[in-house]
């Protein structure tokens, strides 16, 4: 991470004839027309649900390609499924100054624009995070029953569709039984999105794990294609934010697990007594190690430096 690179925390494209849609904890969405939206990834980085004053230089741009990255795999190897991804180009008929061109580079996405369905989609391969905490208390992961004895970090026997809530801005999404997923969208589309994120999720721990790299649960997002009635991938995929990347080559049931991820972040939150906390800011090292975790999972996965 070059010295002078400075992290991009906002993005205005409204005085560019865009008209803003929603800002999320990373991204900026505008409407380029009724039915097409364009996502700017900024270098915004969130950690317990709190966003940090300043960012990750780069990582938007690098979020952004490593989305593409999986959506082209995912479209190559399940043709059947939708996903929102247009084109990672800005929409031709913008005059865009050039300045704010280059701010944009290799950050945008085009996407249809559906309704969105709201649950967060999370794939669990081994059990981590909330789902190790719950299980060591009450034995059940999502509210669902476990075998008994599972350790830290260990794979599960298959992967498991554990939903949660889509929370509203500033709130906390809450882990949530897959009965509960149903009676939120319906039982046949609470079907239909278990069948597709475990899918997704066995293509991406495959090719995950052939490149050194274990997938310990990400987090999808779906629409809903009104015209068709079918469900849509959309949002980032497979990316260092929405998932849990261990390095396949240090992994040891048993104990937490290093992590291609903001785990560096979220550890040092912890230990200075920031958890949770508004306001804070990263030092420039914690900035630098995660960065560089983020940089080593893309060039992991894509076979690509990034620069």
């Amino acid at each position: 991470m070059a010295s002078h690179e400075q992290a991009v925390v906002t993005i205005n494209l409204e005085s560019h004839g865009f008209k803003k849609v929603a800002s999320g904890k990373v991204r900026e969405i505008f409407e380029v027309d009724k039915n097409t939206l364009l996502f700017v990834a900024t270098d915004r980085i969130s950690a317990y649900d709190v966003i940090l004053e300043n960012g990750i230089p780069s990582k938007g741009a690098l979020l952004t390609q490593l989305s593409a990255h999986w959506f082209a795999l995912i479209d190559e190897q399940l043709p059947s499924l939708q996903t929102h991804l247009i084109s990672t180009s800005l929409p031709k008929d913008t005059r865009i100054p050039d300045d704010v061109h280059s701010l944009l580079d290799r950050r945008t996405m085009q996407v249809r624009r559906y309704p969105i369905l709201p649950l967060e989609s999370i794939v669990r391969g081994y059990i981590t995070g909330s789902a190790w905490a719950e299980y060591k208390a009450k034995g059940t992961v999502h509210g669902m029953p476990m075998p008994a004895g599972l350790k830290e970090s260990q794979k599960l026997e298959k992967p498991l569709w554990t939903p949660s809530t889509k929370a509203e801005a500033g709130e906390h999404d809450e882990n949530i039984s897959p009965e509960r997923a149903a009676e939120i969208v319906g039982e046949e589309v609470a079907k239909r999105i278990e069948e597709v994120s475990l899918k997704v999720y066995g293509l991406a721990h495959d090719y995950a794990q052939a490149r050194g790299i274990l997938i310990a649960d990400t987090k999808f997002e779906f629409g809903l294609d009104p015209a068709t009635n079918e469900i849509v991938l959309v949002d980032e995929v497979l990316t260092p934010d929405s998932s849990r990347f261990w390095p396949a080559d240090s992994y040891e049931v048993g104990r937490s697990q290093v992590s291609y991820d903001k785990q560096y972040l979220r550890d040092w939150l912890t230990s200075t007594g920031k958890k949770g906390k508004q306001g804070v800011a990263m030092p420039p090292v914690v900035a630098k190690e995660t960065a560089a975790k983020y940089r080593e999972a893309y060039h992991k996965l894509t076979g690509s430096e990034w620069s």
